[in-house]
């Protein structure tokens, strides 16, 4: 590259560890090779089928969408509205303000943007493990953070204590970064006690919480992965929540999200409502219409929505199952039953995960991290043999 070159100041940049593992998966020729990595939803077979309830309502579009024109910068007004009461409950004490986005990623982007814009000072108080865009996305909105444990991977336990102890330092604005259910890399969720201590604590120390809740329905159920959540969101005076419908409607490529702004005053919203228009018009201008339509004709239907939380729950059943079973071929596991949704953070060291890759075709993050949906029925007993050698050190 010549000094010249416009492109000549930037520094080359890492590929992204875990996209990196999809090529590796494919071009590996082993038959028997097992594909713990990207999260997504995987069937007894292997595949990531799309829902029947998704297909009806595609079919519904065709038959009746009159214009591809756009919707403005807010996106789909009805799939917004529809989403509330699954999200907040029938019974919401404040104000909300919702905008389509991009997927969870659009969501947690803008939430993060206007939070920068409202108080660039305010520190983030976020748990390690996180899903590494959460810490990509604050670090270059030069957002301070501050990190607290979330979970010990080497016990395979929660770490409540490091969360309080955290915020006993926060200050008055600062903001709390959740995940809302099935803890992503680690599946250990708050259970309602402990949601209720960090609700009292964010009323007192006057804290805004950002809560990601992108796996509704995946964990214990969709009414049930939203109660403690509700009570940090009724606790604060102003709240973020950034959504996904990528995995609980299987709608990954389409990237179907939406941020929500929660406020008791309804100037004060209307004040956020106004900067997020305007930051989502500079990033994405109007957001993409099909996915956020899909779950909207669902929605308004009594039938489809019955359908989709019928392809929900089996889901959701599948990967609870396959917890239970994990746990029962490897009994050091057993903490794994007790946590929710598609990952589990195992404790191996990168060689261990290397080893399995390498000398068994099991691939899944250099971290320990596994998609507990790319096992089945068939392949279970070859990962938890793999899994207990590697530990030993002795050929499977």
């Amino acid at each position: 590259m010549t000094s010249s070159s416009v492109f000549a100041g930037l520094s080359p940049q890492a590929p992204d560890a875990l996209l990196s593992l999809i090529g590796a998966y494919r071009r590996d020729p082993r038959a028997d090779k097992i594909d713990l990595g990207v999260g997504v939803f995987r069937d007894d077979l292997g595949a990531t089928p799309v829902m029947r309830a998704v297909k009806a309502a595609e079919q519904v579009l065709v038959n009746v969408q009159p214009s591809k024109a756009y919707l403005g910068p807010e996106g789909d007004i009805g799939y917004l509205d529809l989403l509330k009461p699954i999200i907040f409950g029938a019974d919401v004490s404040h104000e909300v303000f919702g905008v389509q986005t991009p997927g969870g990623t659009g969501a947690l982007r803008l939430g993060c943007e206007l939070l920068k814009a409202a108080k660039p000072d305010a520190r983030v108080f976020i748990g390690a493990p996180t899903w590494p865009n959460h810490t990509q996305i604050l670090d270059q909105l030069r957002l301070e953070t501050v990190t607290f444990r979330h979970y010990d991977q080497r016990a395979l336990r929660l770490d409540f204590d490091a969360l309080m102890t955290a915020l006993e330092t926060a200050r008055a604005g600062d903001i709390v970064l959740l995940h809302g259910c099935c803890h992503n890399p680690s599946g250990a969720d708050y259970d309602l006690a402990q949601w209720a201590a960090i609700a009292e604590t964010v009323a007192r120390k006057g804290l805004t919480p950002l809560i990601d809740l992108a796996y509704q329905g995946l964990g214990l159920g969709l009414e049930p992965d939203a109660v403690g959540m509700r009570l940090v969101l009724a606790a604060a005076d102003d709240a973020l929540l950034a959504y996904s419908c990528d995995k609980n409607f299987g709608l990954y490529r389409e990237r179907v999200g939406a941020l929500y702004a929660l406020s008791r005053d309804a100037d004060t919203l209307d004040l956020a409502a106004s900067n997020i228009r305007a930051l989502a018009r500079t990033n994405w201008s109007m957001p993409p219409d099909h996915g956020a339509a899909i779950v909207r004709v669902i929605l308004e239907s009594e039938a489809l929505t019955t359908q989709w939380k019928g392809e929900l729950e089996a889901m959701r059943t599948r990967v609870t199952d396959l917890r239970l079973r994990l746990a029962k071929a490897v009994p050091s596991l057993a903490p794994l039953v007790s946590q929710h949704g598609l990952f589990a953070l195992l404790p191996l060291a990168p060689a261990q995960v290397a080893r399995l890759r390498e000398d068994h075709a099991i691939y899944m993050a250099g971290s320990g991290r596994i998609n507990l949906a790319g096992l089945t029925v068939t392949n279970l007993d070859k990962f938890a043999r793999a899994y207990e050698a590697c530990l030993q050190g002795e050929p499977a």
